[in-house]
């Protein structure tokens, strides 16, 4: 079955006081470095808030499609629901607040074949994490702000987790920049 990489972009980014997604990180808006590198692994969506210009500035030039998610209010099950929505594929779920996510830990997440491959870091995992398409209608059924991990912990006899400690590293305040 075919991939789309769904890079989760449309959160309100409350702890840090400014859309987190415009934050530059060498040189690049964390949007567009998180869509770039997904991109160089599989066709890519983007899903955004709505009416929301530079951040889809921020993308221009990349071969990636823009969603919209019109409910980010409710919170990020509503953006999984629009990005699978988008595609009839297998899914690897991104965010963009993770900058030391790279393209080789993107690709060892789809070498491993699995049903679901987590990305371990911390003593946990979670994403980015590959969905083969036989999961589609549990992420579709998620509600407020229940991400993917509910997913992969109802499923462990099928996840493999490719460790990559880097991922630790995600921007929610003004500190961790």
């Amino acid at each position: 079955m075919p991939l789309t990489c769904v890079v989760l972009a449309a959160g309100f980014s409350k702890r840090l006081g400014r859309p987190k997604q415009l934050l530059v990180v060498d040189g690049e808006p964390l949007v567009r470095r998180a869509a770039r590198v997904a991109r160089m692994v599989a066709p890519t969506v983007v899903v955004i808030p709505p009416d929301a210009p530079v951040i889809r500035e921020a993308l221009v030039g990349l071969d990636v499609a823009i969603v919209e998610n019109p409910a980010t209010a409710e919170g990020i099950a509503s953006s999984i629901r629009r990005g699978i929505g988008a595609t009839r594929s297998d899914v690897l779920l991104c965010v963009c607040d993770q900058p030391r996510i790279t393209s080789a830990h993107l690709q060892a997440l789809v070498d491993t074949r699995a049903a679901i491959a987590a990305t371990g870091y911390r003593g946990g995992d979670g994403v980015p994490a590959l969905f083969t398409a036989r999961f589609r209608d549990e992420l579709l059924a998620l509600k407020g702000d229940t991400g993917a991990k509910k997913v992969i912990e109802r499923h462990r006899d099928v996840v493999a987790v490719v460790r990559f400690e880097d991922a630790a590293f995600d921007i929610d305040e003004e500190s961790d920049l």
